[in-house]
């Protein structure tokens, strides 16, 4: 939290607007350790809500946009304080009569919510709506500018809290170490060194908010003075266009982004104006998508991340004499050079899922993560 204090003595951004969320939402909280449930898309709210939530000691959960009601309902299940949300009403309504019901704060557009102001149906119905306290935007102006940050008790007290994927109906909420505040800012300084972003980078949020906190960029890019651009539905097309409009210097991306990327290149005559980093994380993207996109300009970076640690563990220690080498097989080294430790874990390697013997470094055998 220390980052966006630093960034606003040094760069002046905007944090008046979550302080004034946590006067408004410590009046909501009767325990400190309140878990407050997100669910919205890339919109300026959610980045918002990785500061004010964690100020007055509540614990953040920002759930899966592309679940489906049911799944909704059950993680919501889960909430003892209070929800804010854009799109997930019909998840509310799913709630039996006799359970808890959170309170319900809607993150709207703009769009919207004229359109509840001149009596359009939608928005206007909600305020009959028993948990309906608010919309976001009147809650921001509600709330307290004079509300003292509240720091937490240790180091290792609860900040976020992230559901695994599964297949099951009700799915296992986890809290482990790195998403204490202690872990979290490990893997965020982690991630500024190992991919080397330097001082007020401009950033492209292709990457879904709510996936393991933004590979915890939301507070790493606010400690080095970024600059935010919000995309709410990925499409090749606008990206591009936001990239040369604003000057994009970094964005992130699964492989598959890489090759829609590509795809969405269309007739451009050249590469970009000027190069853009994009971070790439899971199974390595193939040779043939990262020359395609390196053929653009993009610089691309290859890592390995957990939702059980909140950001990446493991990357791709790459040379600088390999960057002579013909674009062909400079993709395929980038393919298949992965494993390397970041420098806030002891100890990182694969292991046999039966005995526990440790991988000969070969990257032929297969096993499990330790």
């Amino acid at each position: 939290m220390e980052d966006l204090k630093h960034s606003a003595a040094i760069l002046s951004p905007h944090p008046v607007r979550s302080g004034s969320l946590i006067g408004w939402r410590r009046c909501m909280v009767t325990a400190p350790s309140d878990a407050v449930y997100v669910v919205a898309p890339n919109v300026p709210a959610m980045y918002e809500l990785h500061f004010a939530m964690p100020m007055p000691g509540a614990i953040l959960n920002c759930i899966n946009t592309r679940l489906d009601c049911r799944t909704f309902s059950v993680l919501l299940g889960h909430a003892e304080s209070m929800l804010l949300c854009s799109l997930i009403l019909d998840a509310v309504s799913l709630f039996p009569l006799a359970d808890h019901r959170p309170i319900l704060v809607l993150i709207a557009s703009d769009k919207e919510e004229e359109e509840a102001a001149n009596g359009q149906k939608g928005l206007k119905e909600l305020s009959s709506w028993p948990e309906f306290n608010s919309m976001y935007e009147s809650m921001v102006d509600r709330g307290d500018l004079g509300f003292q940050w509240v720091r937490p008790e240790s180091k290792w007290t609860p900040m976020v809290l992230n559901y695994t994927s599964g297949t099951a109906s009700s799915l296992k909420g986890v809290v482990t170490v790195v998403h204490c505040h202690r872990g979290l800012y490990m893997i965020l300084v982690d991630s500024l060194l190992d991919w080397a972003i330097p001082k007020q980078p401009i950033y492209l949020w292709t990457l879904s908010m709510f996936h393991a906190n933004g590979w915890c960029l939301k507070w790493g890019m606010a400690a080095v003075g970024g600059t935010y651009n919000c995309l709410c539905k990925f499409d090749a097309w606008v990206v591009f266009d936001l990239i040369e409009r604003h000057g994009v210097t970094h964005m992130c991306g699964a492989p598959m982004v890489l090759n829609m990327m590509f795809g969405g290149s269309g007739n451009r005559d050249g590469p970009l104006k000027a190069p853009v980093r994009i971070f790439t994380e899971g199974a390595p993207p193939p040779a043939a998508v990262l020359h395609r996109i390196e053929s653009l300009d993009f610089i691309v970076s290859h890592s390995y991340c957990q939702t059980e640690t909140a950001g990446h563990t493991m990357t791709r220690a790459w040379k600088p004499h390999w960057n002579r080498l013909p674009a062909d097989e400079r993709a395929r080294f980038k393919a298949r050079r992965q494993g390397v430790r970041t420098l806030s874990f002891n100890e990182v390697d694969v292991v046999d899922p039966k005995s526990g013997i440790p991988s000969n470094g070969t990257g032929r055998p297969t096993g499990k993560l330790s």
